[in-house]
């Protein structure tokens, strides 16, 4: 039994590096292979680039926090001041008579 199952290995064996060898030889195949070669080397950028978003996430919750300070610190001051500014007309006064 133990020289059958070694035989089955080396026959699936033999079958696979004829596999290999085929598939080296198909132009489809060495694109396909080129393609998920290139495939790695845009996951890795992707990767990097994202890294950076925690950095510029960050950065935009601080200057969130530190515009609705500064929005709410000017806002009280806006509300009590007064207008002092009167409305103009346009229309000519009428004359007594």
């Amino acid at each position: 039994m133990a020289q059958r199952k070694q035989d089955l290995l080396s026959k699936l064996a033999d079958r696979g590096e004829d596999v290999v060898g085929k598939l080296a030889d198909m132009p489809a195949a060495q694109r396909l292979f080129d393609a998920a070669g290139g495939l790695t080397k845009r996951v890795d950028e992707l990767q990097k680039r994202i890294r950076g978003l925690d950095a510029l996430e960050e950065r935009v919750t601080a200057l969130e926090r530190k515009v609705d300070r500064l929005s709410k610190g000017s806002g009280t001051a806006r509300s009590t001041t007064k207008r002092t500014t009167t409305k103009r007309s346009t229309r000519a006064k009428a004359k007594p008579s």
